[in-house]
This record gives structure tokens, C-alpha cells and sequence, in this order.
């Protein structure tokens, strides 16, 4: 039996492409009420049209405007921090500019969401769920990827910590930790056979994810059947990390 999520409302940022449609979509198809922040409105119209998404239009760039699109969220059951950005510089070529692009996005804006929706969570008398997606990168040592891993090892840190404070109001806070996910984004960091190819044979299953399979795995730990998950960190990596 799949999860049911209906008469809840989910916050999913980057609801646009990739994983974060993915969850809109199958949340969506699941009863969920989701409220869907994106930077581009075409992406946010669609999600409108094919699922009935609340569209939130947000450059979660700016701190300023990431608290402002929470609040016009309001009070939800669950927060997926989906919101995602790469710069491919090594470490010699690093730049400020490179830097702050991730940062920005990969992890200051998933703390910020993260604590506006506690926040507005205790308000209500507590209960609920985060959901931060980081990466492998976080685990592994990728060519070109430095900050990407730093920005995802930091939320992964900071879930951790969002659990145990966070415990304590019955909020629940995990990360899902993908694979190589057939993405936009992933496509353009992994065209190159090259590159691709020694990848692919570390996966004891023999293929990248799809995002249907992300958000799956992410509808599983939101839902009533993980009732005592907090704090983890669960890859979705077809035993990349297991071997």
C-alpha cells in the first residue's frame, strides 16, 4: 500500500525539475496538498496544470526572499529541501562567485526554510517532518565538485543537529542522500563517457536513479511508516557507498 497523504500540505522547493517535480508530481497523485517554490514560472504553471501545485515563485538565493515565500507558505505537515545548484570548478579554479552560488542555495536556503517551517511547526503545537536531499558528494571525493560536497556534508551535518533540537516538538528531520540522479543538473556534470563510465561500474546495481525512485524513497520516510526515523541519513545509491 502506498503512503496516503491526504489533508496534508507539503513544501517542496525546487519543484520546478528534477527530484523536486518528481516529489510534486507523486505527492501530488497521493493526496498531498503541495505548495511547490520554484525560480521559473513556466516550471510552476505546468506543475499548477498537471497537479493542482500551489505555485510559490522564489529566488531562494536571497535569504530575504526565502523567508518570505515560507511565510506565504504558512503552517504545513512536511518540508522537502530540494532546492539545488553545481558550479563545476576544481579546487585550484574555485571562485567567490562559484561559492556563493552554491552556498546559497544548496545550504543556506535549506536552513532558512528548514527553520521558518519549525518554527510555524511548534506555533501549531508541533509534529511534522524535514526532508533535506543532499548527495553522495557529501560522502565520496568528486573531481570538480568541491563545494557542491561541502554544501552537502554541511546539510547533512545540520540535519542531525535540526533532530535533536527539534526532537523534542515530535519533528521529525532526515536526508536522503542520491546517487547520480538523471536530472539537468546531472546530465551536464556526467555526459562525458569518461567520466560516466567509471561511475557506473561502482554501482552494484548497474544504473544511476531515476528521481522517480528519490521521491518514492522520500514519500516512504515522510509518512506514517518511519514514525521513529530522525536524524538519518539514508542513501538512495544502488550500494555505491556499500562497496
Amino acid at each position: 500500500m502506498t503512503a496516503d497523504f491526504q489533508d496534508k500540505t507539503i513544501i517542496i522547493t525546487g519543484a520546478g525539475k528534477g527530484i523536486g517535480r518528481a516529489c510534486t508530481e507523486l505527492l501530488a497523485k497521493r493526496g498531498a496538498r503541495v505548495i511547490a517554490m520554484a525560480r521559473t514560472q513556466a516550471d510552476l504553471d505546468d506543475l499548477s496544470a498537471r497537479c493542482g501545485a500551489v505555485p510559490i515563485k522564489v529566488d531562494l538565493s536571497r535569504a530575504d526572499a526565502a523567508r518570505a515565500a515560507m511565510a506565504e507558505a504558512g503552517t504545513a505537515d512536511h518540508l522537502i529541501n530540494c532546492a539545488g545548484t553545481n558550479v563545476l570548478e576544481s579546487v585550484l579554479d574555485m571562485t567567490e562567485d562559484g561559492y556563493d552560488t552554491v552556498m546559497d542555495i544548496n545550504l543556506r536556503a535549506a536552513l532558512i526554510c528548514a527553520q521558518e517551517f519549525a518554527r510555524a511547526r511548534i506555533k501549531a503545537g508541533g509534529g511534522g517532518s524535514i526532508l533535506n536531499v543532499t548527495s553522495i558528494a557529501g560522502h565520496r571525493g568528486f573531481q570538480d565538485h568541491m563545494v557542491y560536497a561541502a554544501s552537502k556534508a554541511g546539510l547533512e551535518g545540520a540535519t542531525r543537529v535540526m533532530a535533536k533540537e527539534l526532537g523534542p516538538h515530535g519533528i521529525r528531520v532526515n536526508a536522503v542522500a542520491p546517487t547520480v540522479t538523471m536530472t539537468e543538473l546531472a546530465a551536464a556534470a556526467w555526459s562525458d563517457p569518461a567520466k560516466k563510465d567509471p561511475m557506473m561500474v561502482r554501482h552494484p546495481m548497474g544504473r544511476f536513479a531515476e528521481v522517480e525512485d528519490v521521491a518514492r524513497t522520500i514519500a516512504m520516510l515522510l509518512s506514517d511508516d518511519a514514525p521513529v526515523v530522525t536524524g538519518a541519513v539514508l542513501p538512495i545509491d544502488g550500494g555505491f557507498l556499500a562497496v
